[in-house]
């Protein structure tokens, strides 16, 4: 998968940009806050309908204007493809494909699957649960149109029933809804840990031999994935893992009433990742916890090689930077299969001059060096 050409209109500092890219190595060179990872996002946001940086469409919106644009002409190896993304201020997104309209984002999967490697990622580790499902979500959306479906519907399940678990006590005619709103939840939630069992399964298998390389082979890494106690075998059928749910959400029926808040299900859900038996979260160093991102960003791009025959388009935003010269070696070797795009300073760019085409970003211009 490739992107030949990228449009943008009023997005973030771009008020108008078309560009066309190397099917190689692209490497985009600027100084500080010339929109070097504005266009990655851009990229990022064609295939997954969502940024790494804003919480909703309107922050992608150039500052005054009603409205931005993104547009992709894509080359899959066998046909022609042209994504188009309208974000309105005060109206909802519309996303086309060939001029086709995409009624939800499970229709957006795999059209142009991607990786974003950028240096928020190199807390991966160390964070919060909430960053590592992220990383899930947003590998697995792009693999299965059915998971991408199922998170939508359980996140907007998910705040109707924590309104009424927050307004009950006023609104106590809320409570006839709320079994109802469970039960719905444990359908769609056993989907999301089925496919996320098997996704980790998969991780576990690829990444530790990535981490390997990248770490001299002194180190091993290990993956699980933690989701609600009373499932036995998250790799189970959906309907296996539901009667499951359904009984963690009864016994946790009175404590969330009490808590006003949702307790049970897997919005909890974690990837747990231990290096040499050591948790990696709580005790791994510095060059540890990035050797591991990197091995989870790595392995999910041949993961989704090795289902798709095409290698997703690998967006690396200022992350070579952050690395020591080892593990900047070791990303460099790893990609000059498939497409790239890579932001750096004009201090770095001559590590990267060998590796493609390099475009030097200035005031919201691009041009090709």
């Amino acid at each position: 998968m490739t992107v030949q050409r990228l449009t943008l209109e009023h997005f973030r500092n771009y008020t108008h940009l078309e560009a066309d890219f190397h099917g190689g190595v692209n490497v985009i060179v600027g100084e500080n806050a010339q929109g070097k990872t504005n266009l990655l996002e851009a990229i990022g946001y064609l295939s997954s309908g969502g940024s790494h940086r804003a919480r909703n469409h309107r922050e992608l919106v150039q500052f005054g204007c009603d409205r931005a644009r993104v547009t992709g002409k894509l080359w899959n190896g066998q046909r022609e493809l042209v994504l188009d993304a309208q974000l309105p201020v005060g109206a909802r997104r519309k996303f086309t494909c060939n001029g086709v309209g995409l009624k939800t984002l499970g229709e957006l999967s795999g059209l142009l699957p991607s990786v974003l490697f950028c240096p928020e990622d190199l807390h991966l580790i160390r964070e919060g649960a909430g960053v590592r499902r992220r990383f899930l979500n947003d590998c697995i959306c792009q693999l299965r149109p059915r998971y991408a479906m199922a998170l939508s519907n359980y996140r907007r399940l998910w705040e109707h029933k924590t309104r009424i678990l927050r307004d009950c006590g006023e609104k106590p005619s809320l409570m006839y809804a709320l079994d109802a709103f469970s039960q719905q939840m444990a359908e769609y939630g056993a989907i999301l840990i089925h496919y996320r069992a098997h996704f980790v399964k998969r991780l576990q298998e690829t990444a530790p031999a990535i981490h390997a390389d990248c770490s001299g082979g002194g180190e091993v890494l290990d993956l699980s994935y933690h989701t609600v106690s009373t499932v036995t075998d998250p790799l189970a059928a959906p309907k296996v893992i539901l009667e499951q749910v359904l009984d963690h959400m009864e016994r946790h029926k009175q404590a969330e009433i009490h808590s006003r808040s949702c307790l049970s299900g897997p919005h909890k859900d974690d990837l747990v990742l231990d290096i040499n038996g050591q948790s990696a979260k709580g005790f791994a160093s510095q060059g540890q916890t990035r050797t591991a991102a990197l091995a989870l960003k790595l392995a999910a791009r041949d993961i989704m090689f090795q289902d798709t025959g095409q290698w997703p388009v690998l967006l690396l935003d200022d992350v070579l930077s952050e690395l020591d010269r080892r593990r900047q070696e070791f990303v460099l070797n790893r990609i000059p299969t498939g497409q790239v795009f890579i932001t750096c300073c004009e201090v770095e760019k001559e590590e990267l001059l060998e590796q493609g085409k390099v475009f030097h970003i200035c005031q919201g211009a691009l041009q090709e060096e």
